[in-house]
């Protein structure tokens, strides 16, 4: 287990704290409140498989029906000794059951809209549905815990005769009020000792007979029980008396019968309180916008864009963090207040939420360890009470780190040998580097060491990374930058600052050689890092286009190869089924023929007419050619030359036309806004018609419609209604042809969708989606 100082000093407590407000039951905050990170990496990913299902199910607008319950543990130690539970208890009970129906009738209603969440539907499936102790605690209790009149009919009849014998009580004293105004210092009935009384004025005491049960703090006024209401009162008292007897009667009757269900009961509240766990550690996802992320048995970490959690997410800078994979240690350098220590924490609480099973602030594809341990020494360690100075504090956890350190824990130094002489203090970091790089441990420090930058250039996978720093607005950006280190931009913010070139130039020649090289070689980096960067945008920019074009023009083609085998089916089967009705059509004539002969006998000839009426009709079945390539014909057809005004058809283009102009044999034909000449065979003269009166049309363009609309978690009948005003706003916008997701699931949206595209009389076919978009779970669809 990690330690606790560790978890303290990386702010996890924060995080959970933060949890425990978004529970609703006592049992999920007690769970919050024990939350550790796991170093199982099967329990792992069952929590980030739970957590990523309850994330699905709040995407969609929805939660699991928990409501805010509290812990029945004395409850049911009560009732384990056979005691008697009170209203409120046995209306508790009554409400974990009510729950736990609404969750089980949650998940089979997700489950017949073909959404299934096994993780969750794991715990879900462990609950047992009590219905008839359910109802039996609903007609006993109230949801407050008030036994109601209907738990039985001896309650019914002792509160009727209550109600009853209150009303005589309050007649009789109405009655009082009238006839003894002048006496009473207030008209109205009060109560003392459970007894109904009239406030008497002092004065007049011995004027109204009966018990006088108290007096006001003034003695001005007492409290009179009249003589009349004695007995009524005794009356009502009795029935008080009966009234909780019953009560207590029924209560522990309830409970003795509750006593079988115990363990189911127990098991309910265990299983409720995990569900409201589980989702609200989906929630404190959605509100980070976190993601679910990868683990790796190797260690090897990938955050990319990490955001701190706990930092305002309008200040945050977020940052991509590799170690593990090429190097196992990272030294980071920069200017103080620049971000280091955030860096450190960063990695540190993001790997510890993973491990809790909680999803994690950075971008889809992030990858995290499994560590054993994840040690920290951040912050100022000095002892007051042990009386340490802060460089012995750090060293004294420096030594237990070393001591409990293995190849998969991950280590986080802040100033790594800082707090004694530089010299010493570097040497002192690279020893304690080794040792533990030795060892295998993934580790991250930050210094201001210049050694440890050489350290860093030179030692086997280890690498630099520095905080970025602003010289010309003087400030940090806190972005990391790895594989530069970090250089000092004392003498540079100084110049800026307006101190005295003279004193820069000393102070310049007070640096060795070997550091200004060094600075020089870190300044260069930065700029060719700057450079590499932006052209790496550039390029990325570039293929995200490319890749967008390539998948448009696949989409495209395989529109355009569907839509052509279907052209040719379709001209097959047209063609076949003209043949057939030609073949009819002629039998059927030859049919008459043989008739008629059989009529005329063989000694009688047909007609010619007869015969030259049939030849025509076989004549007709004949399909007619286009004679608009038949140049023969056309020269016989165009008997009439060809002048100037003509409107003719120009059949290279099939587009009307009408000659402006003749140069011997050429023929200069007005399209529109276009000229161009033709010879006499490429023109058919057309009928001179009446020109109309041109009209100009805007047409508005309408809302764009996307080519795909997705069904899924969509209940079965809004989603047959969102695919017929889909199908109709998609052909308002001319869209040849639209992919509908419905998902795989049971198949029921599937069959649904198909069975109103049968029915659609715009819908000329459609298909399954090709395996790589998608299969079976999408369809698509082509317009006539």
């Amino acid at each position: 287990m990690i330690q606790e100082r560790s978890l303290n000093k990386l702010d996890f407590p924060k995080i959970t704290h933060h949890l425990a407000g978004l529970t609703r039951t006592q049992m999920a905050k007690n769970r919050v409140l024990n939350l550790h990170p796991s170093g199982d990496l099967e329990q792992i990913r069952r929590w980030q498989e739970e957590v990523s299902q309850a994330r699905q199910i709040q995407d969609q607008g929805k939660s699991i029906p928990i409501p805010r319950l509290e812990e029945l543990g004395m409850a049911f130690k009560r009732l384990e000794i056979e005691a008697s539970l009170n209203g409120r208890e046995l209306a508790q009970i009554g409400q974990l059951l009510s729950t736990v129906s609404q969750v089980k009738h949650f998940f089979d209603q997700e489950a017949e809209e073909d959404r299934i969440y096994p993780a969750l539907s794991f715990w879900a499936d462990q609950c047992t549905v009590l219905s008839q102790v359910q109802l039996r605690i609903d007609q006993t209790v109230s949801e407050d815990g008030t036994v109601l009149s209907s738990a039985s009919s001896e309650l019914a009849r002792i509160r009727r005769q209550q109600g009853q014998t209150e009303n005589q009580i309050r007649t009789q004293l109405n009655q009082l009020l009238k006839s003894k105004a002048n006496i009473l210092s207030d008209a109205l009935i009060t109560i003392r000792n459970d007894r109904y009384v009239l406030p008497v004025k002092a004065d007049f005491r011995g004027q109204l007979a009966g018990n006088i049960h108290d007096q006001s703090a003034t003695g001005q006024t007492i409290y009179v029980e009249p003589q009349a209401v004695i007995d009524l009162n005794n009356r009502l008292s009795s029935l008080y008396s009966q009234e909780k007897a019953e009560i207590e009667r029924l209560l522990y009757e309830i409970s003795l019968e509750l006593i079988p269900y115990l363990d189911a009961l127990k098991g309910n509240q265990t299983v409720i309180g995990q569900l409201d766990f589980i989702q609200a550690k989906a929630e404190y996802g959605k509100e980070l916008q976190a993601t679910t992320p990868q683990f790796s048995k190797e260690n090897q970490v990938a955050l990319w864009q990490a955001r701190h959690p706990l930092v305002d997410p309008d200040q945050v800078v977020a940052n991509d963090i590799l170690i593990g994979e090429t190097y196992r240690v990272m030294l980071i350098t920069g200017p103080n207040t620049g971000g280091k220590t955030i860096v450190l924490k960063t990695i540190g609480l993001i790997q510890l939420m993973g491990q809790a099973g909680l999803q994690v602030p950075c971008q889809e594809g992030s990858q995290l360890g499994v560590f054993d341990q994840i040690f920290a020494d951040i912050g100022d360690e000095q002892s007051i009470e042990q009386n340490l100075s802060t460089f012995s504090s750090h060293m004294t956890n420096i030594v237990s780190i070393i001591e409990s350190a293995t190849y998969q824990s991950l280590i986080l130094f802040d100033e790594l040998g800082s707090g004694t002489d530089p010299q010493e203090g570097a040497a002192l970091a690279m020893a304690i580097l080794d040792h533990l790089r030795k060892i295998g441990a993934v580790i991250l420090a930050t210094t201001h060491y210049p050694e440890l930058k050489v350290y860093g250039h030179k030692t086997p996978k280890t690498i630099n990374a520095a905080m970025e720093f602003d010289v010309d607005s003087l400030s940090p950006t806190y972005h990391l930058m790895i594989g530069v280190p970090g250089r000092s931009n004392a003498l540079e913010i100084s110049r800026r600052l307006g101190l005295d070139p003279s004193i820069l130039d000393q102070a310049k020649q007070g640096i060795s050689q070997d550091s200004h090289s060094l600075n020089e070689m870190v300044a260069k980096l930065e700029r060719e890092r700057r450079e590499a960067s932006t052209k790496n945008q550039q390029a990325q920019d570039l293929l995200d286009q490319s890749a967008s074009l390539l998948a448009d023009l696949r989409t495209e083609y395989d529109r355009y190869l569907h839509q052509k085998a279907d052209l040719i089916e379709k001209a097959k089967r047209q063609a076949n089924e003209k043949v057939a009705e030609t073949q009819k059509q002629a039998e059927a004539i030859l049919q008459e023929i043989r008739d008629l002969q059989l009529v005329q006998g063989q000694n009688h000839t047909i007609k010619e007419s007869v015969l030259i009426d049939k030849k025509s009709a076989l004549d007709h079945l004949k399909q007619a050619e286009d004679l608009r390539k038949n140049k023969v014909l056309k020269k016989a057809k165009n008997q009439r030359r060809l002048k100037v005004g003509d409107d003719v058809e120009v059949l290279p283009y099939s587009q009307r036309g009408t000659i402006v102009a003749i140069d011997k044999e050429q023929y200069l034909v007005q399209m529109g806004i276009l000229k161009m000449t033709f010879s006499e065979a490429d023109l058919k003269l057309l009928t001179k018609v009446d020109r109309k009166e041109k009209i100009n049309l805007h047409r508005q363009a309408g809302s764009k419609v996307k080519t795909t609309l997705d069904l899924r978690g969509e209940r079965y009948d809004l989603a047959m209604k969102r695919l017929t005003q889909y199908l109709d706003q998609a052909l308002l916008s001319n869209h040849p042809m639209v992919t509908i997701i419905h998902g795989k699931g049971t198949g029921a949206l599937r069959s649904g969708v198909q069975k109103a595209l049968e029915k659609h009389p715009q819908v000329d076919h459609f298909e399954y989606s090709p395996a790589n978009a998608g299969g079976n779970g999408s369809t698509q669809v082509y317009f006539k």
